[in-house]
């Protein structure tokens, strides 16, 4: 495919005037970097905060100017609500503020029963293979599963399921999601280069995460884990407010800076009213496998005391392994390559423990919360 140059786009979207003005987008600044992977264009224009609820036919034409450019397959174009410095947030309608609980509820996504967010409060902490490999023990008690990955900076899901190539788009911008072990599986890693650097504010990533979560034929589920990038920014708030989650899992090694972060992403999801399902101890100890001998490398039980200390359950330990190391990188996730294995039990165990809270409806929809 012949490279396409972002001036292309930005050559068309000249065509594109601001309501209320004779001049384009582009001559008024409005469009963010732009983008482009795969055939795929990404970029933002930036609105007047108090007029972004007009400004989807806008978004709308902008997103059709960059498809008649050739060569471009599909374009994701989001809104950025830019207000001014020492303008007050604009208040909502006192109608608003009388709707029924019902109106505020958040919107789930059609066919999935349950949402379940894997997160982190840092990077490092095997938080993707936790997150893999709960979603295959909660395949074994026979649920039908999908696995979204959400870190739109460092997408691991197609290395973890081994899965490669594009996703097939239907009707009404509608994509149809990958599939290895029996999962049905999304990332931005199937759209764009591995290699890619994706350089994009808030507003980019939130718009992605929403497009991938209901913009893809998941088809009936039982249960859509969500790979949560690590840390308590813009992509863990967008989620908390737009996503009925029945629940979270924190993961966590055991050493005391680990769970200083950890710490910080339970504070986050129950500011959100987010249900904690539990703790999970990743790479909690390590047993030799020429002596069988055990070391805890990184301290041992952190993660349990801690989960004791708030009140949350403690889902398991889970010790750093070379198999489970190796299985990873090859994309054959222990609970598929070593189902008999102690690996995989550990693993089974804890979807047991996480299902039998959301299966018995002890978590409860979190209400929608409005960040300005």
């Amino acid at each position: 495919m012949a490279q396409i140059d972002k001036k292309e786009i930005e050559k068309a979207l000249e065509s594109v005037v601001y309501p209320g003005s004779d001049q384009s987008i582009v001559a008024l600044g409005m469009v963010s970097e732009i983008f482009i992977a795969d055939g795929k264009a990404f970029f933002s224009v930036t609105v007047p905060a108090e007029k972004a609820n007009e400004m989807e036919p806008l978004r709308l034409a902008a997103e059709k100017a960059a498809l008649a450019v050739p060569g471009i397959k599909s374009a994701m174009v989001a809104l950025t609500a830019d207000r001014k410095p020492g303008s007050a947030p604009q208040k909502p309608p006192a109608t608003a503020a009388k709707a029924p609980p019902q109106a505020r509820t958040k919107a789930g996504v059609p066919g999935i029963g349950s949402i379940i967010a894997v997160a982190s409060g840092k990077g490092g902490v095997g938080k993707s293979t936790t997150a893999v490999n709960l979603a295959l023990g909660l395949q074994t008690l026979g649920l039908r599963v999908g696995i979204l990955d959400a870190d739109i900076y460092g997408p691991s899901l197609p290395r973890l399921l081994k899965i490669s190539g594009r996703p097939q788009q239907v009707e009404n911008r509608i994509i149809l999601p990958m599939e290895n072990y029996g999962l049905k599986v999304m990332s931005m890693g199937f759209l764009v280069d591995e290699e890619a650097a994706m350089i994009w504010r808030g507003p980019m990533v939130q718009s992605a995460l929403m497009q991938m979560l209901r913009e893809v034929a998941w088809g009936e589920l039982d249960v859509l884990v969500l790979d949560m990038p690590p840390g308590t920014g813009d992509a863990q708030l967008t989620i908390a407010q737009q996503v009925p989650l029945a629940g979270a899992v924190i993961v966590s090694t055991p050493q005391d800076m680990a769970l200083i972060d950890a710490r910080k992403g339970i504070t986050m999801f129950r500011k959100v009213e987010v249900p904690l399902l539990g703790v999970i101890e990743n790479m909690s100890y390590f047993i030799a496998p020429d002596t069988g001998a055990r070391y805890d490398i990184f301290g041992h039980g952190g993660a349990r005391a801690e989960a004791e200390r708030i009140g949350v359950p403690f889902l398991g330990e889970v010790p750093l392994t070379i198999s489970i190391r190796e299985l990873s990188d090859a994309g054959t996730p222990v609970v598929v390559s070593e189902p008999d294995g102690p690996q995989a039990k550990i693993y089974r165990d804890i979807a047991e423990k996480v299902w039998a809270q959301v299966g018995a409806g002890l978590s409860k929809p979190a209400p929608r919360i409005i960040f300005e």
